[in-house]
Parts: structure tokens; sequence; C-alpha cells
């Protein structure tokens, strides 16, 4: 996600929908949101919580800011139309067979105005990902489908969104999952997947300025994501006047 595109105000109430570790969810407390860290993962949610209660501890959250889990189903969100400010919904709909009610979910409980950022995983850097394993796409729970952008763009703009642009992300990590396909996913024994995981693990913690070039080279052509951004409409209106609204912007 970036923060530059998709800015975080004290005080506004965000979703993390899918957020699984947490990693968003809790950059998002960091920067002062009443934050609500969504899973279907009862487990994954414990662990969320126990960071926020440390992050709490170590004076890491800004004063007001409150975060929570709450454990359901995507396609049944049990929070109340227009609870939230913002919502990220990062690598999770490709999990879900059902996604427009999912997607129709997110529309129902954002605000008017309010914005929605998505990843999923990009269509060739996953493409190959299939190819190379099997085991990779049938694990339960695993991913039941390969979106490409337009995709996912006309999905969410066919329910009233508009689009307000996207990029990718993680081009250094596309090489690692192509080797942990090749090798086997769960083989974490293997001396390449190992190596090239204590890269990426490096280039996390210390953030070096030749990953970052390489990163910013490979991300427009292998990032492992792509992130879309959109907004929805303040006023009401059928998906088609939005859709006509944004060709009258363009031009």
């Amino acid at each position: 996600m970036d923060f530059q595109r998709f800015p975080v105000i004290p005080g506004e109430h965000v979703l993390d929908m899918g957020c699984g570790a947490g990693r968003h969810a809790f950059e998002l407390y960091r920067r002062g949101a009443h934050v609500v860290a969504f899973d279907i993962d009862q487990g994954e949610l414990d662990g969320v919580e126990k960071m926020f209660g440390a992050m709490r501890l170590e004076g890491e959250v800004p004063e007001g800011a409150t975060a929570r889990t709450v454990q359901g189903d995507a396609r049944d969100l049990p929070f109340p139309d227009d609870s939230f400010d913002k919502i990220i919904a990062s690598e999770v709909l490709e999990h879900i067979p059902d996604d427009m009610s999912a997607m129709r979910e997110l529309l129902r409980v954002l605000k008017p105005g309010g914005r929605l950022a998505v990843t999923v995983p990009s269509w060739l850097p996953e493409r190959i990902c299939w190819a190379l394993s099997e085991e990779y796409h049938t694990a339960p729970g695993g991913h039941v489908r390969i979106y490409t952008r337009a995709e996912l763009e006309a999905k969410l703009k066919s329910l009233g969104f508009r689009v307000d642009g996207h990029h990718h992300a993680h081009g250094l990590h596309t090489p690692y999952w192509w080797i942990k396909c090749a090798v086997g996913v769960n083989n974490d024994g293997n001396p390449l997947a190992k190596a090239y995981h204590q890269l990426l693990v490096w280039d996390i913690m210390k953030r070096p300025l030749p990953t970052r070039l390489a990163e910013a080279v490979l991300n427009p052509v292998l990032g492992k994501s792509v992130v879309v951004y959109f907004t929805k409409p303040s006023t009401p209106g059928r998906p088609e006047d939005v859709a006509g609204r944004e060709t009258a912007d363009a031009v």
C-alpha cells in the first residue's frame, strides 16, 4: 500500500478486510486511525490482538487511536452501512469463490466519498506460479482465480466504484515465489529458497538503496501484487452513470 496515494487521517475509521497477520492494520494504528482488523481466521486475529496490545504498551500509538479485531465472513460483513472512511482489502479477494458478494459488502460498509484500496496477485507472476506448482493454488484456502487488472476494475466499477489509479508492488518477491513453486511450496529447507528469503528479510529490515532501486525497476513488469485504488461516489448513481462521469473527466 502506498500511503502517499492512500492517506489515512488520525481519527478515521478504517477496515482492514482480510487482515491476515495484520501488517496493514498495524500501520493504520500507528497513523492514528480507529482500526478494525477483520479476518475469517481466529488464530490470525489472536496474534493481531496481541500485537495491538504490545504497540500500546510501547507507546507506538497516537493518543485517541483505537484498534480491535473481528472474526467473520467477507461475504457478510457484521457492520452497519456506511461504517468506514477507508477500507483496505489486501490479497484476499483471490481466495473468495463468490468475490462479487464480498465486493458488494465493501461498497455497503464504505461511507459515500470513502476510499478503497485493493491488492491482488498480478496476472503474469501468478500465472507462472500456477504453471510451476499445482500445490500452490489447490491447497485449502488457497487462490481460486487469477485476476487481470481490467477484470478487477470492471467488477468493482459495475457496482458503482470509481477507479482512482493503480501501481505494482513487491517485484523482488516474485522470483522467490517462482523458486518456492519450483522446489516445493512447503520445502522451506531448500538452500536457494532459504537464501532468497534471507535477502527479502534483509531488504525489509534495512531497505538498502540497491534493492530499493532494483524493486522500482522490477515492479512495473514483475510486481507480485497489483494495487488498485477506488472511491465510492458521494452521490448515489447507477454504475453506468459513474462510468459516464469517468469518461467525461478523462476528456
